[in-house]
């Protein structure tokens, strides 16, 4: 079943209409800003108007520029010198070097952790695998991309957790952030393929065969492969989209 492709542009009730303290009107309109760019509302390249954005947030000026500020930090929003922000554009430029990166660092996490971890570190990645396994028994398709994107999220850092350096993960969190865009594109693909969750299964099977086994060189490879596997189909999509 395909995901739906129309926009939800409904305004957002504020903060203050949900009854929460005024200073968490800065940490709303982050996460709902930046959660609408992920999953494109907003289009790569699309200007930012202010008037639209307090509308659909129904929040005032200053915590919305609070958090496209961080947005900018993020390379998820562009601030125009006088004139405002747009959405940063995509590229396959970029997407090529995001998960490159990506893949590297988690190869080597995955070694550092294989190396370091204890038994609790295995015993976590295997109750995560079992979880994610599970997936199957969703049938809303809105569940199933929200289940298995967080199930699928929390087996990778179980696996990598076990390097015990929290540097190392924070570098990891804002490689993931900068892939999101990407990556809701090829989750919007995969989590609704019976074929790709099927090679996805095989794939997750063997990475943790691999580290259990403690065998470093396989799991490197093979967490390399899987990271990389998304770049193709996501390419394809920018492409017949237009973004790129």
């Amino acid at each position: 079943m395909a995901p739906s492709t129309d926009k939800d542009t409904t305004p957002r009730p504020s903060p203050a209409q949900q009854g929460e303290p005024r200073q968490n009107m800065g940490v709303s309109a982050y996460a709902w800003l930046k959660q609408d760019i992920i999953q494109g509302v907003y289009q790569p390249g699309e200007k930012l108007l202010m008037s639209g954005l307090k509308e659909r947030y129904a929040l005032g000026v200053s915590p919305l520029r609070e958090a496209l500020s961080q947005l900018v930090a993020e390379h998820l929003v562009v601030a125009i010198s006088q004139r405002g922000y747009r959405v940063a554009p995509m590229s396959v430029d970029e997407l090529n070097d995001i998960y490159d990166a990506r893949a590297q660092l988690e190869a080597m996490l995955v070694r550092l952790a294989i190396e370091r971890g204890d038994d609790a570190w295995e015993a976590d990645i295997l109750a995560r695998a079992h979880t994610l396994g599970k997936v199957a028994e969703v049938h809303s398709p809105d569940e199933m991309l929200d289940v298995w994107d967080r199930r699928h999220q929390d087996f990778h850092s179980a696996m990598v957790a076990g390097c015990g350096s929290r540097q190392l993960l924070m570098a990891r969190e804002s490689l993931f952030d900068q892939a999101a865009r990407y990556r809701h594109l090829w989750l919007c693909q995969t989590a609704f393929s019976d074929q790709a969750l099927a090679a996805k299964r095989q794939e997750h099977a063997a990475l943790v065969d691999a580290v259990l086994a403690r065998e470093a060189d396989q799991a490197a490879n093979l967490i390399c492969d899987h990271m990389m596997t998304p770049v193709p189909i996501i390419t394809d999509l920018l492409k017949a989209r237009g973004l790129v």
